[in-house]
């Protein structure tokens, strides 16, 4: 090995000591056998509708209805895109509703159970990646069950009464973006076809969301109660969401890499699922990318533009006053 080749794993290794946390998320040996038989986080504290789901017989009966009835989340979905543009069109020539109060209360709501969500279901995500590999990490189902699989449950039927956020805007007469729907429908299909066999990658994409929605609807929260929020902040939420797309990505590579080179290896999540959880994260990150470039680059060229326009005109005046 050449001098360059040394030197430069040593740098790089030293910067992986200095963030130790990170190590993990790049091994992707397979999972030790007594890792899988060891047993999972333990939660210092209960609460009674978290006990429940302990139960892994009533865990396997939500499993089994929803392996059933997942379709019902493609009918719900094309009754919610057929309402919304319904609605959109009957509302064009009428006066927009306020609606300020309930969505306020709607966007505290939801912001709550976010952060309840994420400080729940975190330390179980953290320990799962730090203590038995990011392999484990996604291939391994056991959230499913427990303090976890309480909230893993709440998260995939959450993704229904969050089409209520497409009400607000339509009625209120808000700009209806296809991110906005798009994003709410194949989540809601996903999150059930996912269910239906307690995909193991769910443990990453609950845990995430979790989070971005805990900053989201505290924003959306803070934004309907008229709070002055600067302008970064929306910034680092929409960047929040980028990430998460690319980690989406990233954790579908690990599964399908997992599958492939070690078959051995048990990975509970199925070829099918990953394509069709790939594709979508890879549509969300196009079109979050997007909106971000839209939002905050091009609209801050085009206020530049304009200001600049502004003050040649102005320019041109004192210029015709004084010649």
């Amino acid at each position: 090995m050449s001098t360059m080749s040394l030197a430069l794993e040593k740098v790089s290794s030293s910067v992986l000591d200095s963030f130790f946390f990170l190590k993990p998320m790049f091994d992707l040996n397979p999972v030790d056998e007594n890792l899988l038989s060891n047993t999972s986080f333990s939660y210092s504290h209960i609460f009674g509708f978290e006990k429940l789901f302990e139960s892994k017989e009533f865990v396997d009966d939500l499993g089994k209805w929803m392996n059933k009835n997942w379709t019902m989340s493609i009918n719900i979905s094309i009754i919610y895109v057929i309402f919304i543009f319904l609605v959109k069109f009957y509302m064009q020539n009428k006066t927009r509703f306020e609606l300020r109060f309930p969505l306020i209360i709607w966007n505290i709501f939801l912001a709550l159970f976010s952060i309840m969500g994420t400080i729940r279901t975190w330390p179980e995500f953290f320990y799962s990646i730090t203590q038995k590999g990011i392999v484990y990490s996604v291939c391994d189902s056991s959230y499913a069950y427990g303090v976890t699989g309480f909230w893993a449950f709440m998260f995939i039927m959450s993704k229904l009464p969050e089409l209520i956020d497409t009400v607000f805007i339509v009625f209120r007469k808000q700009e209806l973006i296809f991110l906005h729907w798009y994003h709410h429908t194949t989540v809601l299909i996903y999150c059930w076809y996912s269910y239906r066999d307690f995909t193991a990658s769910g443990r990453w994409f609950m845990t995430m969301n979790y989070l971005v929605h805990s900053l989201m609807y505290s924003y959306y929260a803070c934004k309907a109660l008229k709070v002055r929020v600067p302008l970064f902040v929306s910034k680092i939420i929409t960047t929040s969401q980028l990430i998460q797309m690319i980690f989406g990505c990233y954790v579908n590579w690990v599964a399908y890499n997992t599958k492939n080179n070690s078959p051995s290896s048990e990975c509970h999540i199925s070829k099918d699922n990953i394509f069709y959880s790939f594709l979508m994260y890879l549509s969300y990150f196009v079109l979050f990318f997007h909106f971000f470039f839209n939002a905050y680059v091009l609209k801050k060229k085009n206020l530049a533009k304009q200001n600049g326009n502004r003050i040649d005109g102005e320019n041109k005046k004192q210029e015709k006053k004084y010649n």
